[in-house]
């Protein structure tokens, strides 16, 4: 079975976001990116169907600096193919955009599964999962746990609010978002990395122009503000509920 697993580099929280001079979006001059954290459980579950069943995984990313790094980190997992889409990437992209420019790739290499991160923290359109089964005219079922092979069909592992699990059917092809696969991401040495960056080889295909159309518009960004609005109430309920009653009529609610 082919698997594709569609990838893509976001902002790392742990460091400092600043907004730049036009005041609309993150400045880029020192913004540290990373391997989405859903999307790396997306490629882990993609080679643990390959190691039971077999088959091709096909990474596809557009093109970001410090992609490479991530594609040949994939190769040193046990990924296959490693397809980097070039367009204009850098001066904006939403999750519309991205799954029209990954269409034509997906179709080409005519996946049983197309394994996606559940979401991205920089996500403001909608996740790329539902996106990408409308275009391809396959189902969509995300906060995926688990996936088995079956004749056909995957039976997967769908995670609900509360700790409920259902266990479901879905026929192929299909696309599913990964919340988090079987097991951890796995750990590969610097050393196999640098062995892949000799031997491995990435792909480069054309996007052309990017559709951003269906997608946000940004019109400003701001830090958010220093607030004092936050009152500690009394640990006895009948002293917290007159404290309510009093700050309700202050705010004129009746």
């Amino acid at each position: 079975m082919n698997i594709v697993v569609p990838v893509k580099l976001v902002p790392d929280l742990v460091e400092e976001l600043t907004i730049d001079e036009t005041g609309a979006a993150l400045d880029k001059t020192w913004l540290r990116l990373i391997i989405n954290e859903f999307d790396d459980h997306a490629i882990e579950q993609a080679i643990l169907l390959k190691e039971r069943y077999g088959g091709q995984i096909t990474i596809v990313s557009p093109d970001v600096e410090g992609i490479d790094d991530l594609l040949f980190t994939a190769a040193a997992k046990g990924v296959d193919r490693l397809v980097k889409l070039l367009g204009d990437f850098e001066s904006g992209l939403n999750n519309h955009a991205l799954a029209r420019a990954l269409i034509p790739v997906i179709q080409d290499i005519e996946p049983g599964l197309v394994l996606v991160g559940v979401q991205a923290h920089d996500d403001l359109d909608g996740s790329i999962g539902p996106l990408l089964a409308e275009y391809l005219n396959v189902p969509y079922t995300g906060y995926v746990t688990g996936v088995i092979l079956d004749d056909g069909k995957v039976i997967i592992k769908k995670e609900y609010p509360g700790s409920l699990i259902a266990v479901m059917e879905v026929k192929l092809p299909a696309v599913l978002g990964i919340q988090a696969a079987e097991q951890p991401p796995r750990y590969v040495a610097i050393s196999k990395v640098r062995q892949m960056m000799k031997t491995a080889i990435i792909e480069e295909q054309e996007v052309g122009i990017l559709d951003l159309a269906g997608g946000p518009l940004v019109s400003s960004m701001y830090q958010p503000q220093i607030s004092t609005r936050a009152s500690m109430l009394s640990d006895f309920p009948e002293e917290a509920s007159e404290q309510l009653v009093a700050i309700f009529k202050e705010l004129g609610m009746f």
